[in-house]
């Protein structure tokens, strides 16, 4: 009797090693694929993660940090001085053609020259003063191509000055003239003789430095710049009272005296005017 010597087919199969299946192989791969997919996809949540709170902490300090640095450079101190007295030549520009000597200074803030100044300032707050301006003008010719700008010196308005913040600004003097006007200060108001553009008319002026347009404007009768007229010759600078507060006007004819109040003006008699000089 002969014995079957060929295995079996269940034999077989038993026998054939597991990693020569083509599904066997198919599905670690696909396995550690997924797994690696995985694990990558995690580290990048946690990434990002650890970043939004990275974020989420840093925001506070960034705000912290940049309104400290706005409040630092808001409260920086400002140095504002003026600089030493020089002479300089003026032409008024009137029918007399020769120079005056006038002394200007530099204003300076934080050691840096943003305007030239004449005559003296006035200390309108604590924190705040005025002065008169003076700058350069080019006087060349338009045929005068070839030569250099031949500079000349005006006088202009006056400035606002803030000690604290350096800020500088220009101040609005109805009807100032800056030839013929002269500015007696007080508190915050300037008394002035106005001239119209004409020069025909002259106006008792008084304007304060909160309000665009002045408290007072009054012509003075009979009054005009005549065209040989010098500087500063409107009339004289107007003389200030303290208590009650009062300034008078003199155009060389006769005197005017008003009392302000705040914002408002009234006109003061001769005999309330005399009255209180003997007070």
């Amino acid at each position: 009797m002969k014995t079957n010597s060929t295995p079996s087919n269940s034999t077989a199969i038993l026998n054939r090693p597991c990693c020569e299946s083509h599904f066997g192989n198919h599905l670690v791969q696909s396995v550690t694929v997924a797994l690696a997919r995985r694990g990558d996809s995690c580290l990048v949540s946690a990434m990002v993660r650890i970043s939004q709170a990275r974020i989420a902490t840093a925001l506070p300090l960034i705000f912290i940090l940049g309104v400290t640095s706005a409040a630092f450079a808001a409260s920086k101190p400002h140095i504002v001085a003026f600089g030493k007295w020089t002479s300089i030549q003026w032409l008024p520009g009137t029918t007399d053609d020769k120079p005056l000597t006038v002394k200007v200074r530099p204003l300076l803030v934080d050691a840096r020259v943003k305007e030239f100044t004449f005559g003296p300032a006035h200390d309108v707050t604590d924190r705040l003063f005025v002065v008169r301006r003076a700058f350069r003008v080019n006087d060349s010719l338009p045929q005068e191509t070839d030569s250099a700008p031949h500079w000349q010196w005006q006088r202009g308005g006056w400035l606002l000055i803030d000690r604290v913040t350096g800020h500088i600004s220009a101040i609005n003097l109805p009807e100032f003239d800056a030839l013929y006007s002269v500015v007696s200060w007080y508190r915050d108001y300037a008394a002035y003789c106005g001239v119209s553009d004409d020069g025909k008319k002259i106006y008792a002026v008084v304007a304060q430095v909160s309000r665009r347009k002045p408290i007072l404007k009054k012509p003075l009768d009979g009054q005009s710049i005549p065209e040989n007229a010098s500087p500063d010759s409107a009339c004289p600078a107007p003389a200030w009272q303290r208590t009650p507060t009062r300034v008078s006007f003199e155009d060389g004819q006769a005197k005017q005296t008003f009392a302000i109040r705040g914002h408002v003006v009234d006109l003061v008699s001769e005999e309330e005017d005399d009255e209180e000089a003997v007070k």
